[in-house]
């Protein structure tokens, strides 16, 4: 939806960071962490699309079209599209027979989706609580670090993440996941969305094993 829907009175998110502090330059970053996701994918062997990931409910095939079905969601609320059917479409196979492109593809709609005039202060009706575009793409671009190590993690490919990636995440987790009603870095709150946030992630020395266990890995276990 748009910030000029009829829509009942609620809170919008994303309330601590102006747009000139962590959300500047994130249509960039969001191309960035998609480019590392990518350069994993394109190596994925045909056997190794039922392999597990440290995301258990999900095999290879299942984590890359979470990724392009995510990507797609979210050029459907800068549409004007609804949380309503954000859930419903967020299982829908959206890879068909060639995952690489469909991917691709799906980068390219989103990232143009939000450099449209307005896009990146819109509203929208995000399943977790009403949030800016630029929140939103926030969201979505550290998601797409994380799980570019789960896929890297997945099929025994190199597990180093972009490292300005990771500092800008790890720096403001509390801006970007701001007034949402489930955060991957509360331990109180639901999980449907996010991994619980692992033990000892403060007192880690490697800022990317730090994030990781924030956001609910484990990259001390040995490889899957």
């Amino acid at each position: 939806m748009t910030s000029g829907s009829r829509q009942p009175r609620r809170r919008v998110a994303g309330t601590l960071c102006p747009v000139t502090n962590c959300f500047e330059g994130i249509v960039d970053r969001f191309v960035l962490s998609s480019g590392e996701f990518e350069r994993k994918l394109r190596t994925v062997r045909p056997e190794q699309w039922a392999w597990p990931t440290p995301c258990t409910e999900w095999d290879v095939r299942r984590l890359v079209n979470h990724m392009t079905r995510g990507n797609l969601n979210y050029l459907l609320l800068v549409e004007g599209g609804t949380r309503a059917e954000f859930l419903r479409l967020r299982e829908v196979d959206a890879l068909g027979t060639d995952p690489v492109r469909a991917f691709t593809r799906s980068v390219r709609e989103c990232a143009a989706a939000f450099t449209r005039p307005g896009a990146l202060h819109r509203v929208l009706d995000y399943p977790l609580g009403l949030v800016t575009g630029e929140q939103a793409l926030a969201v979505r671009t550290t998601d797409s670090t994380i799980h570019t190590w789960d896929l890297a993690r997945a099929v025994g490919l190199d597990e180093k993440l972009d490292a300005g990636l990771v500092a800008w995440i790890g720096d403001h987790l509390e801006e970007i996941y701001d007034g949402l009603a489930e955060t991957p870095t509360a331990v109180a709150t639901t999980h449907r969305f996010f991994a619980a946030p692992g033990s000892g992630a403060a007192d880690d020395p490697s800022p990317q094993d730090r994030l990781l266990r924030r956001m609910g890995r484990r990259p001390e276990d040995a490889a899957l």
